[in-house]
């Protein structure tokens, strides 16, 4: 068996913008940015970059080369392929992987750290890369026993005159049979293209249900005390934040699925591929549709809760300010009753103490008042939603 190249790959949307700063970055350790130069330029070698050039094609692309026998290409797009040529399959998926993780993952989040920031509930997940490994004719035995070694399951095969395709959860092994094949590797960019953006969707529509049960706990309370309301307040207010960050992030997903249908299509060395990507564009933004309007759902639902609990905290307050406003009333009116009976106003101990028992006795009935608001329950009302019985 014969390995002719290894490759994984990662995106994350970004813009041309984007990839003028990283090939700024990856030839001078330069940044538009007020960041350290000290730390762009230890990022940068720990690289062991060997060559790096801008590239104009349909996409525009960085073509990078490493000392340590890797290269890679990022897209304008977002895109990134990495690549080795081994017969070393483990140990150059564990380089490869180690190279972007530990190497070129950690400056390009520095370099891109300002700015709006990434939720808190992605910035924890850990890409899940599609491995590819590209045969020469191997036999059909030799590509079973790969599946064994590295404890796959073949989901499907497709077979092809001078290709052939075989997947399984994480690996996806491509023979090659016909040596004038050269599409193979833009075949795997959009292969990756297509399983991350699906799975980033993924992650949003799992998202979308973990703050809506959370939301759901908040709001479907029946009965909530007033010393809670503004705990749940901050909790939804929370919610918000990080539901307008992911919108944010969803709604800068669908730029280039266009862009990329039309490079497939119009490309003669992808024309063997087509029967396997046809429709796949377009079922991608078949299911962003989907999610934006799961995530203006959840942006309605945390709205209607925090206007509920506008409306609760805005009840307590004002039940707490009209009884105090009847005791303040009921002070003056004392005061009023001794200035018109009473002899004219003179200072004496005694009106001072009497002046200090006053205050106390109002600033207790306030404080009481006011703590048997908040202990009070109140209650919490919205429109039951059945929901879908799985």
């Amino acid at each position: 068996m014969k390995v002719q190249k290894i490759l994984i790959g990662g995106w994350f949307q970004r813009t041309t913008l984007h990839l003028s700063e990283i090939y700024d970055f990856l030839k001078e350790a330069k940044s538009p940015l007020d960041f350290d130069k000290k730390k762009l330029k230890e990022l940068k070698d720990s690289l062991n970059l060997r060559g790096v050039d801008m590239k104009v094609d349909n996409l525009e692309h960085i073509d990078v080369s490493s000392s340590d026998g890797l290269s890679y290409k990022i897209y304008e797009d977002g895109l990134i392929i990495f690549s080795t040529r081994s017969q070393h399959i483990d140990r150059s998926l564990t380089k490869l992987t180690s190279y972007y993780e530990e190497k070129l993952g950690p400056a390009l989040s520095y370099i891109f750290s300002l700015g709006a920031p990434v939720p808190k509930e992605l910035a924890s997940i850990k890409n899940i890369y599609p491995y590819f490994v590209i045969l020469d004719k191997s036999k059909e035995k030799d590509i079973k026993d790969l599946f064994k070694e590295f404890g796959q399951k073949k989901y499907f095969e497709i077979k092809q005159e001078s290709f052939e395709i075989y997947r399984g959860n994480k690996f996806y092994i491509i023979n090659n049979i016909d040596e004038k094949l050269k599409s193979i590797e833009k075949f795997i960019e959009e292969q990756v293209f297509f399983r991350e953006f699906k799975g980033q969707l993924h992650r949003y529509l799992n998202l979308h249900r973990i703050i809506w049960e959370k939301i759901d706990e908040v709001k479907e309370r029946g009965k909530i005390r007033g010393t809670e309301i503004a705990g749940f307040k901050e909790k939804l207010e929370s919610y918000k934040k990080t539901i307008n960050l992911i919108e944010a992030r969803i709604e800068q997903m669908g730029a280039y699925i266009g862009t990329r249908a039309s490079i497939l299509l119009n490309n003669k060395e992808l024309e063997n591929f087509q029967g396997v990507d046809q429709f796949k564009h377009e079922k991608l933004t078949n299911t962003l549709g989907y999610v934006k309007v799961i995530w203006q759902m959840t942006k309605n639902y945390v709205d209607s809760g925090l206007k509920i609990f506008d409306d609760l905290a805005a009840q307590s307050t004002g039940k707490s300010i009209n009884d105090l406003a009847v005791i303040t009333s009921m002070g003056v009116g004392a005061s009023l009753i001794r200035l018109f009976t009473g002899q004219p106003p003179t200072f004496t101990w005694s009106g001072v103490i009497y002046f200090l028992v006053l205050a106390a006795i109002g600033y207790t009935v306030n404080k009481t008042m006011k703590l048997i608001y908040q202990r009070r329950d109140y209650t919490v009302s919205d429109v039951k939603i059945a929901k879908n019985i799985k």
